[in-house]
C-alpha cells in the first residue's frame, strides 16, 4: 500500500549574517511547504558560515539553548505555520556550558520533538574541519523521532561515514534518516580527488539505504565559504540505493522527493538484513 511522504531539501549557501541566513531558510521552508513538502531538512549549522575552518572563541557566541533558543523558536513557528516537520542542525550550549553540534526535530504542529548530538567529531584542522575545538562528542545516543508523517532518524555529517549509527537508527524504527551536512572541496585539492570524494560521500550513504531498507536524505551547504567550496549534491536515496532526487554541485536548490514508506515493511521481509544481523560478533 502506498504511503507517500513528500520530503523537502534546502541546499543553501551560508553567508556571514546569521539573521539573513535564517530569514532565507524560513522563506524557502514556506515555498517548499506551499509545493507540498511535509518534512523539510536544512544543512548542518545552516544559520552561519561553516566556522570550524579556524579556531576562534568568538564563534562560541553562536551557541544557544535547545530548545528555547532563537533558532528553535523561529523554526517552530515556521513548522506550525506550514504544517511541516523541520530537521536541521543547530549549535547548542547546554546548562553546564558545554557545546554540541545538535540535530533537532520539530513536528508539524510546531512542537519540539527531540534532539541528537553529533557523535563523530572530525579533528582535522589541516583540512579545515577542526570541529573538536567547538563541539563535545555527543552523549545522547542514537535517537529516532515519531512525527506526523514518518518515524525519522537525524544524524549529522561526519556520522555519514559510520555504518553502525545508521544501523542503530534503523533498528530503532527509522524509516528515513536525515543527514544535515557541511562537506566540500578544499581550494588546494586537485579536481580529480574532489570528484572522487564527492562520489564516495554519496555512495556510502546510498549503501545505508540498502543495508537498512530505508530512505536516506542528505542536505549540504553549497558554494565557497572561506577555504572550502561545499559541493552541494544533496540527494535522496530509496531502499534500493537509487537516487530519486539530486541537487546540483554548484548552486542553491530546493528539491521535493516522494518517499513511499509503504515499501519498507515488505522490503524488510524480502531482504531481512535487520532480522538476520548478528550483533554479538566480534
Amino acid at each position: 500500500m502506498n504511503q507517500i511522504v513528500k520530503v523537502g531539501l534546502i541546499q543553501m549557501h551560508a553567508g556571514t549574517n546569521v539573521r539573513e541566513n535564517l530569514n532565507k531558510a524560513l522563506d524557502r521552508i514556506k515555498k517548499l511547504a506551499d509545493k507540498g513538502a511535509q518534512i523539510i531538512c536544512l544543512p548542518e549549522l545552516f544559520s552561519a558560515e561553516y566556522f570550524c575552518q579556524t579556531e576562534d572563541k568568538k564563534f562560541f557566541e553562536l551557541a544557544e539553548k535547545i530548545p528555547g533558543g532563537p533558532t528553535i523558536k523561529a523554526l517552530s513557528k515556521a513548522a506550525k505555520e506550514n504544517n511541516a516537520v523541520i530537521v536541521t542542525s543547530v549549535y547548542e550550549k547546554d546548562k553546564t556550558g558545554k557545546l554540541y553540534n545538535t540535530a533537532i526535530c520539530i513536528d508539524a504542529d510546531g512542537k519540539f520533538v527531540g534532539k541528537y548530538r553529533k557523535m563523530h567529531i572530525p579533528d582535522d584542522l589541516e583540512h579545515y574541519y577542526g570541529e573538536t575545538f567547538y563541539f563535545e562528542k555527543g552523549n545522547l545516543g542514537v535517537k529516532v523521532f515519531k512525527t506526523k508523517y514518518a518515524t525519522i532518524g537525524a544524524l549529522i555529517c561526519w556520522d555519514q561515514w559510520f555504518p553502525e549509527v545508521a544501523r542503530l537508527a534503523a533498528a530503532k524504527g527509522a524509516e528515513i534518516i536525515f543527514y544535515p551536512t557541511a562537506i566540500g572541496f578544499q581550494l588546494k585539492d586537485p579536481l580529480g580527488i574532489n570528484e572522487t570524494e564527492r562520489q564516495a560521500w554519496q555512495l556510502i550513504q546510498r549503501s545505508h539505504s540498502i543495508a537498512n531498507n530505508m530512505f536516506v536524505v542528505a542536505v549540504n551547504h553549497v558554494g565557497p565559504e572561506n577555504n572550502l567550496i561545499f559541493w552541494g549534491s544533496s540527494f535522496v536515496s530509496d531502499p534500493y540505493g537509487r537516487m530519486i532526487a539530486e541537487a546540483p554541485v554548484n548552486k542553491e536548490a530546493d528539491l521535493i522527493a516522494e518517499c513511499d514508506l509503504g515499501v519498507i515493511p515488505q522490503m524488510r521481509k524480502d531482504w531481512p538484513f535487520l532480522k538476520n544481523r548478528r550483533i554479538k560478533l566480534r
